[in-house]
């Protein structure tokens, strides 16, 4: 008996390609891209008019219950702090920085940058609280040379800001104010006078941070049109979202472009509610996301998968969770890594036990320079890792490398360029003018190219052994990640112009509780083996790593992801370790 799919509006597929001589490819979808704002606050204010109680933003108070803003409280507020903004001659050269998480002054201060026109650069909480060196704190306030600096709260982020802030930049706190801070309330308190500045689609909206292959951030510019133009792609590719106000319940940090970019800006573009919520997909956290998830029916839940994999236990031991989390849902969509079959598997039945439907989960591709929207599915797909085909208005662009497709986009979405990095930019873009992802993707079935594509790895990850051979890292980490759950988090693969592949195993520390973490991993090493095809994808060594992955050595991001260079050179000693012969008793080898 086959289960129905709940209804869920998806854009038209279908895509043109051509290919050359050389075997590059060019693809680009047969639906056009529509009409797009000038700028997203064209958005706040139509929405202000015609829906002005609607709510925006709601953030629960310390009491339980939410505090909740409304389009047209958003939009006054926000023109208020836009003419504050003015008022302090804040420009691209004396721009904002803002180093606290998500909250409704967060939002606010956002929303009133956009219309003064002066751009704001959210930095990962992790580089100010975590840290131990505020090496990329330091880094980031040089490069961006605020004039106005936002924190919650002067106490919290003393440490960072005794250490960080600037000399001759403002600070601006909405409690427990430090060295002399202006209250948030201040700003709000300005009465907006005439007409808000210009504003037009090259106008920076803001710079986020994403981590470069030495580990220190890069300043990705965000213009008004990349904005604009990526949510009328996203809303042609899921015009669900333009039929029915989107109601979000969202964790994702807005210093990242899933959480700052996409969620938020399909909230406003499409009138829609977002619901902030404090907790995060980690043990001792996860509760919180369970406890306004239990009271809040979202229509489209995104999350990265680590989210849906802490999801899972919660709907299958409670039934008051399950009925409301799929009452409403439109559609699932995760990002920021991959999603292993078992947990997409888990959601399908649970939703079909719960509702006699089956929810919809997908995935696109995009990057913080793709603002981030590139490709996405239009309709259902067989398996986690397939991203889709190209967004209307986007040129996709697939170069053969070293066996690969290597992926170049093209479109009003992509960035400029990279913050005083002018030769980050000159080596980001081809001759063509598309800006190189430096992913692989490989087509479902060439000969049916509307089928779209899946995700077939990072290039500058994969390396050749010493037989001459390619790795690629992307299959093989995802095929352990997937066998192995849960208890491992993620792999570092090594094996560079060695004789075999090697990795070192990050575990999951909660899932691992109790178990022979040697014998368990040895078991999944030998299975993995006899599926193997050559020693491309033959694991022959593992160390589980005990020393937790560290931020400030740029091992790992402040969104989880891990770089893989960072952590090979950091722990040669381990590599070594995993080559020696005969092996150390810590090297688990077949």
């Amino acid at each position: 008996m086959t289960t129905s799919v709940r209804p869920v509006h998806l854009g038209p597929g279908g895509v043109h390609v051509d290919k050359t001589p050389a075997g590059v490819r060019y693809v680009r979808a047969t639906q056009e891209l529509g009409e797009y704002p000038v700028k997203l606050t064209d958005r706040l204010d139509h929405w202000a008019i015609s829906s002005p109680d609607r709510t925006l933003y709601a953030k629960r108070r310390s009491s339980g219950e939410w505090r909740r803003i409304s389009y047209a409280e958003a939009r006054t507020l926000a023109r208020n702090i836009g003419q504050a903004l003015v008022n302090r001659g804040l420009s691209p050269e004396r721009p904002i920085a803002i180093l606290s998480g998500n909250d409704l002054e967060h939002a606010l201060l956002s929303l009133g940058a956009m219309y003064a026109g002066v751009p704001f650069a959210p930095i990962s909480t992790g580089y100010s609280l975590l840290s131990s060196d505020f090496a990329k704190l330091r880094y980031i306030l040089d490069l961006v040379k605020p004039g106005l600096v936002f924190a919650s709260s002067g106490l919290k982020f003393q440490r960072a800001l005794d250490a960080t802030l600037p000399p001759d930049a403002e600070l601006v706190v909405t409690e427990d104010p430090l060295h002399g801070a202006t209250r948030f309330s201040d700003l709000t308190a300005t009465t907006a006078s005439g007409p808000p500045p210009h504003v037009d689609g090259d106008t920076i909206v803001k710079f986020l941070f994403t981590s470069g292959s030495t580990g220190m951030p890069k300043g990705v510019i965000n213009t008004q049109r990349m904005w604009c133009s990526n949510q009328a792609m996203i809303t042609a590719c899921l015009p669900f979202l333009a039929e029915e106000p989107p109601v979000l319940v969202d964790w994702t940090p807005w210093n990242h472009t899933f959480g700052g970019n996409h969620d938020v800006g399909l909230t406003i573009y499409n009138g829609g509610t977002l619901y902030i919520d404090d907790g995060r997909p980690v043990p001792g956290a996860f509760e919180e996301s369970v406890r306004n998830l239990r009271e809040i029916a979202t229509t489209f839940f995104l999350n990265v998968p680590r989210g849906f994999e802490c999801l899972v236990p919660y709907l299958r031991a409670d039934k008051q969770l399950r009925e409301v989390f799929f009452s409403r849902l439109k559609l699932m969509w995760y990002a920021g890594a991959s999603l292993s079959q078992p947990v997409w598997d888990e959601l399908d039945a649970l939703s079909i036990e719960t509702t006699g439907e089956r929810v919809l989960m997908l995935t696109g591709l995009g990057s913080t320079e793709t603002a981030p929207f590139a490709l996405a599915p239009r309709k259902e797909v067989e398996r986690a890792g397939m991203v889709g085909i190209p967004a209307p208005g986007m040129d996709l662009k697939l170069v053969p490398n070293e066996g690969k497709l290597e992926a170049r986009v093209r479109g009003p979405n992509i960035t400029p360029g990279y913050w005083r990095q002018d030769n980050l930019t000159r080596d980001a873009f081809d001759e063509e003018g598309f800006y190189k992802l430096g992913d692989a993707l490989l087509f479902v079935d060439e000969n049916k190219p509307e089928l779209g594509f899946t995700f077939d790895g990072r290039l500058a990850e994969d390396f050749k052994l010493s037989s001459g051979t390619w790795v690629s890292v992307g299959p093989l980490r995802a095929k352990f990640i997937h066998r192995a759950a849960p208890f491992a988090r993620d792999i570092v693969v090594a094996g560079h112009d060695r004789d075999d592949v090697a990795v070192l195993i990050v575990p999951d520390m909660e899932a691992c509780r109790g178990t022979d973490l040697v014998r368990k991993f040895r078991e999944i090493l030998e299975d993995l083996a006899r599926e193997s095809t050559g020693g491309s994808n033959r694991i022959a060594r593992a160390i589980v790593l005990t020393e937790p992955l560290s931020m400030d050595a740029h091992e790992i991001t402040d969104k989880g992801s891990i770089n893989q260079r960072s952590v090979l050179n950091n722990r040669a000693a381990l590599v070594e370790d995993l080559y020696a012969y005969p092996p150390p008793p810590h090297v688990i080898a077949l």
